[in-house]
């Protein structure tokens, strides 16, 4: 196994991580922008406010988003086992 090989499966479990959260992360961060100007206007500065529609819309991005999610994992896992197969001892 070679520093390029391992280098390379590295880059694409990082980006496979990347590509798996960034959605998650961006919606949870429009969300919190969203109610934060909501309260800012409403001076309404209560913490439930904030936590309860972010984890609820979160986790319906993940339900919505939880096949393509799947595959990405399923995809990379077999570029792991055809790696594997490649390698010779």
């Amino acid at each position: 196994m070679t520093q390029d090989l391992i280098l390379e499966i590295f880059t694409e479990a990082l980006t496979l991580a990347l590509k798996l959260a960034a959605p998650t992360l961006i919606i949870a961060m429009l969300v919190g922008l969203i109610i934060a100007i909501l309260q800012a206007a409403t001076q309404v500065h209560e913490q439930t406010l904030t936590f309860a529609p972010k984890a609820i819309i979160v986790g319906l991005a993940i339900l919505a988003m939880g096949p393509w999610m799947c595959n990405c994992l399923i995809d990379f896992f077999n570029y792991i086992t055809d790696l594997m197969q490649k390698i010779t001892i």
